[in-house]
């Protein structure tokens, strides 16, 4: 399965999309809109995207608690040097700084946008609309010729071969 990015002027373009989406069989489920209108999205019924799909805390949980992680089995090695601590004592010391910095990094980055749509800022700020359509293969072809026919008013911006991959960049075509 694959993200494809496009980019709709309007929102009745927005609308018509993924109505055109649904007639070739992708459910609402694999259709996230993002935009700052988030008003216009709910009142056309149109899915919105979510919070992980915004914003950029998946990528600072997994980066706060490898910070974590790495700083309780440091803290975990000087005490096993000294006279004190067991089994249970060693994982707390790993496994709090661990869970800490995960609860932290998701909070640090959470008002950043997220890796996979900070590229697209400015077409956002302008009031476009992105869609991310997640395909599998044997739905891709269909797709992209639905969109190249019936919507040259929208942009195919970019695929992202790897969605799964929070902390990898999407490029804008």
């Amino acid at each position: 399965m694959k993200c494809i990015y496009y980019l709709a002027p309007t929102l009745d373009s927005t609308h018509t999309i993924s109505d055109d989406l649904h007639a070739v069989g992708v459910k609402d489920w694999y259709i996230h809109v993002v935009s700052k209108d988030e008003a216009g999205l709910q009142k056309e019924k149109i899915h919105s995207s979510n919070y992980l799909e915004t914003s950029d805390a998946l990528a600072g949980a997994l980066t706060g608690a490898l910070i974590g992680l790495l700083l309780g089995v440091l803290v975990a090695l000087f005490l096993m040097v000294s006279p004190f601590g067991s089994g249970f004592v060693y994982a707390i010391v790993v496994l709090a700084p661990t869970l800490f910095g995960l609860w932290e990094g998701a909070m640090l980055r959470s008002s950043y946008d997220g890796k996979k749509i900070e590229a697209f800022h400015d077409d956002l700020e302008a009031g476009k609309y992105l869609f991310l359509i997640y395909t599998p293969k044997s739905k891709d072809d269909v797709v992209r010729k639905m969109m190249q026919e019936k919507h040259p008013e929208s942009e195919h911006v970019a695929v992202d071969e790897h969605f799964l991959a929070p902390l990898r960049a999407v490029q804008h075509k």
